[in-house]
């Protein structure tokens, strides 16, 4: 009974803590996206931006940069590793700097880790053991991703879903779920308002919408795993061949800033609402997503500080806009498909996805939902972009050994050909 009481009083605290964090964070999220957009000039900025957050997290951030990595770890292996409070100043401004100046990111990561960080420290605090410090990092997980989209029961499962793929911890799911609704109120009660998108019309389930629907889970499928595999492969080789990592994510800057001059337009810079709500209404150019998932990469694969959902939602929003019209099927309808299958691809968590996509489109769309993020949960694979994220199973585990066995092969093979 005391643990219950402990646990539902700190649910309570990280909730009203993280969930008025989100709110601060939201905010001054919009101001800064307004000045970027008013001052374009500010773009050029970025890559003198990127050296101020990489030169902070030099300073005092080293332990905290991976980020939600770091979070996931410290779940798994609560004896060995913790979360500083230092986590919360500074992804909130490493990220707003990254939006002021014209980057492509998302919010998400700034939440959860916002809400880890609030947690983490409450943990030591109260000297908690590491079990009950591990349920409280998960609450700060669920108040931070609930708060910040306004979808509590999803960011609820989403803590659960994502430590390991193909498993959730259902032990902690009345204490989380709890943090995820508080955070959620706190947000409304702060006046702080969600953007929602409508779909226009909604077919019905027949053979043939349900053969379409597989298809277009596969090619959200393959989008996300371009999308992950371009992120890691720009982290991995800027890391090896541009060793300084202040002269790493200036010439990131530099590339981002060509490639925006290049597409003549800031409609991919930021969070890209805007392209969102186009997608939503009907009308965005058939290679929206491929331009946005180039610019989100180059920003975050070379060490501009985000999230990647909001961004996961452009992508996928965009590409369903786009393949609809193909498949003869309403735009919107399939926009929002491909706003929730394209993230769960990303991220390896089906059911949160699933719950979110009813929290922001309704209970009508669930089957058609179920079935596109299935397919593109299955059809991916076990990579996503959380590194520390683990394997639920040893097939898994094998499957992942084995297409890494595999990659390191053909690399090896290439090198071979060359010096011949």
């Amino acid at each position: 009974m005391r643990r219950f009481i402990r646990q539902l009083i700190a649910a309570l605290i990280i909730g009203i803590l993280a969930g008025s964090a989100s709110a601060i964070f939201l905010v001054s999220l919009s101001a800064v996206s307004s000045l970027s957009a008013i001052y374009s000039w500010l773009l050029y900025v970025l890559p003198v931006a990127g050296m101020a957050i990489v030169w902070l997290y030099q300073r005092v951030g080293q332990s905290v940069a991976t980020g939600n990595n770091l979070i996931f770890d410290a779940i798994h292996q609560p004896h060995t590793t913790s979360v500083p409070l230092r986590m919360l100043p500074l992804i909130l401004s490493t990220t707003l700097l990254t939006h002021l100046f014209g980057g492509s990111a998302g919010r998400e990561g700034t939440a959860v880790q916002m809400g880890g960080s609030i947690a983490g420290t409450l943990a030591r605090w109260l000297c908690l053991d590491p079990r009950d410090t591990s349920v409280l990092l998960l609450m700060g997980i669920s108040a931070g991703f609930g708060s910040v989209f306004g979808t509590p029961v999803a960011g609820a499962i989403f803590a659960l879903e994502v430590l390991v793929r193909g498993q959730i911890r259902y032990g902690s799911l009345v204490m989380v779920l709890l943090a995820a609704l508080v955070g959620d109120q706190t947000v409304q009660l702060l006046g702080v308002p969600h953007v929602h998108y409508q779909v226009a019309s909604i077919p019905s389930l027949t053979p043939w919408l349900i053969g379409q629907l597989v298809i277009a889970g596969l090619i959200f499928a393959a989008v996300s795993l371009v999308f992950v595999m371009l992120l890691h492969m720009f982290d991995t080789f800027g890391k090896k061949y541009i060793a300084q990592p202040l002269i790493r994510v200036f010439t990131g800057g530099v590339i981002v800033v060509g490639v925006t001059l290049l597409f003549d337009t800031r409609a991919y810079n930021g969070l890209s609402l805007p392209l969102l709500a186009d997608a939503f209404a009907g009308g965005v150019p058939t290679w929206a997503f491929a331009a946005k998932l180039v610019l989100t990469v180059l920003t975050l694969g070379f060490g501009f500080k985000g999230g990647e959902v909001t961004p996961l939602f452009v992508i996928g929003a965009t590409l369903g806009a786009s393949v609809g019209p193909l498949m003869g099927i309403e735009p919107t309808f399939m926009a929002a498909l491909g706003f929730v299958a394209v993230f769960a691809a990303a991220t390896n968590t089906p059911i949160a996805c699933i719950m979110m996509g009813v929290e922001v489109f309704g209970g009508a769309l669930i089957v058609p939902l179920t079935i596109v993020t299935v397919v593109a949960y299955v059809s991916s694979g076990p990579l996503g972009i959380y590194g520390a994220q683990r394997m639920g199973d040893r097939r898994q585990r094998r499957l992942h050994e084995v297409r890494t066995v595999r990659l390191y092969q053909v690399r090896r093979w290439l090198r071979r050909w060359r010096t011949q």
